[in-house]
């Protein structure tokens, strides 16, 4: 690309969201398109996010006691036949391996979808005494699903993971487990990607293959539809009595354990650029932005600029800022352009006359506003912005979300609801007929249960509501 020639335009954010999506995650080179249809390759700024979720996500994985593992990627498939819900609720998207090293496989190898299965095998080997107990296991892996319509980070045929899957003694304890992991989930979207998130029990129809309650994390876009960011599930005993997992209590009896499993994957990556970006492309929140702040040089071959920027780019690394010096040959209009379309929080411009008069000028990412700042102390400055700047991003994403949350009484509200970019609070009397009905008349689905009944009525039959639930239109 020549020296002066500028970024090209991205789609309207607010007339076509979906075409602003695909070239925010295409021209920031965040990921390229795979040679196999629907599977991406993660490029190294896409994938320095992603580390930066997996450093936060697993400080907090061992602070509540769980260790990594690895398990692997071929799975036999009659491990799926042990538990039916399981295996029917992931037939569609399970790639199969038939043949290796020139023959045909005795017995076919699903590649992991989930890791239920085999984890569950293995674990019934581990599991003898109640000594053994709680396990608490988390790996780091990839999966596939072989999705039909895909979306880079949002939906494709492979991706990546974090899976925790855990036995304990009791229900109450497994229980425990699955609601704890979704309050970390929880603190994690709120303080760390700036998202904050509804978090509540899933539907019946909802829920994941073979659980018993499944708890969804739910994150409003831009365009008001909804993306599951994560899920927590209870899985009580279907799992233990479907792979043997059984242990000798403290009273002597022999007990199948309870189960839990709990995960979050890199379409958090896409809900970080739908949840804060704009008509200028990426709006990273601080804690995960591979770089946290560029120094870009005005009139660099003047009045010790680049000597300047060398200063502070050095102070601000001994700060712990994720820094870059952009000394290219680009023009800084250029450049101005380039690294607010990569969403990094702060831009250092430093020029000669801001350094006679001992300033450099400050543009922070996410209210695109920029002044004056003293060199002095130039550090310290940006670390106390950094900090602004992620507490910013979420308040705005709340307010803004919270604008867009209403309540309604009937199946014409949730249609304009959801068809003017809104979650809808709406009764449901818990049958699944109504539910149906709600996905076909509006494309809106059952995200999670409010946590309190705020509705007399159902929105569909007029009976008595049991629920009051989150609807939305979601990716």
């Amino acid at each position: 690309m020549a020296k002066d020639t500028f970024v090209e335009n991205l789609a309207d954010i607010e007339t076509n969201f979906p075409q602003w999506y695909t070239d925010v995650v295409k021209k920031t080179q965040l990921v390229d398109y795979g040679p196999v249809k629907g599977t991406m390759v993660i490029r190294p700024y896409g994938y320095a996010i992603w580390e930066n979720i997996q450093k936060e996500l697993d400080a907090r994985f061992k602070a509540t006691g769980h260790t990594n593992a690895y398990f692997p990627l071929l799975i036999p498939m009659s491990f799926f036949t042990r538990e039916a819900e399981h295996v029917e609720g992931f037939a569609p998207e399970v790639a199969v391996v038939t043949h290796a090293g020139g023959e045909e496989l005795a017995e076919p190898l699903a590649i992991r979808p989930t890791s239920e299965t085999i984890i569950g095998n293995m674990y019934s080997k581990w599991v003898q005494s109640y000594r053994d107990l709680p396990i608490l296991i988390n790996q780091w892996a990839n999966v596939m699903r072989w999705e039909k319509t895909t979306r880079p980070f949002l939906r494709t045929s492979e991706f990546l993971w974090q899976e925790g899957h855990t036995v304990h003694a009791t229900e109450d304890e497994a229980e425990e487990e699955t609601m704890k992991m979704l309050g970390v989930y929880k603190e994690f979207a709120e303080n760390v990607l700036a998202i904050p998130v509804i978090c509540g029990r899933k539907t019946e129809k909802e829920k994941f293959a073979g659980a018993v309650a499944t708890y969804g994390m739910e994150a409003m876009m831009k365009d008001g539809k909804s993306l599951q960011a994560g899920t927590s599930h209870y899985l009580g005993q279907n799992f233990s009595k479907a792979f043997d997992i059984k242990f000798l209590d403290k009273d002597g009896a022999l007990k199948y354990g309870y189960t839990t499993s709990w995960g979050v994957s890199t379409r958090l990556i896409g809900a970080i650029i739908m949840a804060h970006g704009d008509a200028r492309g990426l709006v990273l929140p601080p804690k995960v932005a591979p770089v946290q702040a560029v120094i870009v040089p005005i009139a660099a071959k003047k009045g010790g600029v680049l000597e300047a920027c060398a200063e502070i780019k050095a102070e601000l690394e001994a700060a712990g800022v994720r820094v870059v010096f952009d000394n290219t040959d680009n023009s800084p209009g250029w450049k101005f352009n380039e690294w607010e379309m990569k969403g990094v929080p702060v831009r250092i411009e430093v020029g000669p006359r801001d350094l006679e008069a001992g300033n450099v000028v400050i543009f922070r990412r996410d209210k695109c506003e920029k002044g004056e700042s003293p060199r002095a102390g130039v550090a310290q400055t940006v670390v106390s912005l950094l900090g602004d700047i992620q507490k910013n991003m979420l308040e705005s994403a709340r307010v803004r979300r919270d604008q867009r949350i209403v309540k309604v009484d009937d199946l014409d509200g949730i249609l304009k609801g959801v068809e003017g970019g809104n979650f809808v609070k709406a009764g449901w009397c818990g049958c699944r007929e109504c539910e149906d009905k709600i996905k076909e008349t509006t494309a809106a689905s059952a995200r999670v249960y409010a946590e309190n009944l705020e509705h007399e009525t159902c929105a569909v039959c007029g009976k008595k509501a049991k629920h009051t639930v989150f609807f939305a239109r979601a990716y």
